[in-house]
């Protein structure tokens, strides 16, 4: 006897997250979050690439690092709430990281926010667009990051049509899914 309990459910999303999220009705919304997104990332990352301490030195991400690992006296609190990032922050400052990390953050600012405006990849763009901003939040910079966070995670939900009205149409057609492969890799049958 099956248990009515128990047994397998199938949990149907609202009408107003279906229409969101999986529908291209709203794609123009998310064409606007993306734009808007990439845009924030592609004004962060050009200085980057233009200044001789991100791209050859890394200073500034040394700068920046030392100020937030830092613990001043109290009653002040440190910049970074969770000793295990600070101390993530200190490793990477002790084994002079910042020479690489610099490239990498400039770069992938820059690449994240061509990808997020030409909507290809949209998902794993977003993925990486909430993963800098998260590391930002981490090491205690407010600013504009909890917004743009909140905004990538909702790129990350409507990857589907998030990047309809971009090259992820065509992208995800010729390449596909994890789960079902484009055209590119789908096998012919003779």
């Amino acid at each position: 006897m099956k248990n009515a309990l128990f047994g397998p459910t199938n949990m149907e999303d609202s009408p107003l997250f279906k229409a969101l999220f999986n529908s291209t009705k709203f794609a123009w919304l998310w064409l606007i979050v993306r734009v808007y997104l990439g845009w924030q990332w592609i004004q962060a990352g050009l200085h980057k690439l233009e200044d001789p301490k991100w791209m050859q030195t890394g200073e500034s991400i040394k700068g920046y690092w030392t100020r937030a690992a830092s613990i001043p006296e109290a009653p002040a609190k440190p910049a970074i709430y969770y000793g295990w990032y600070r101390s993530f922050i200190q490793s990477l400052l002790d084994s002079e990281s910042h020479v690489w990390f610099a490239k990498l953050i400039a770069i992938g600012e820059f690449l994240v926010g061509v990808a997020l405006i030409l909507g290809v990849f949209v998902g794993l763009a977003a993925f990486f667009s909430a993963l800098m901003n998260m590391s930002f939040l981490l090491a205690g910079s407010l600013n504009s990051g909890p917004v743009l966070l909140v905004l990538a995670i909702l790129l990350m939900i409507a990857w589907k049509t998030a990047g309809y009205y971009g090259l992820n149409r065509f992208a995800f057609k010729f390449i596909g899914t994890p789960w079902k492969p484009g055209k590119w890799f789908q096998k012919k049958i003779a």
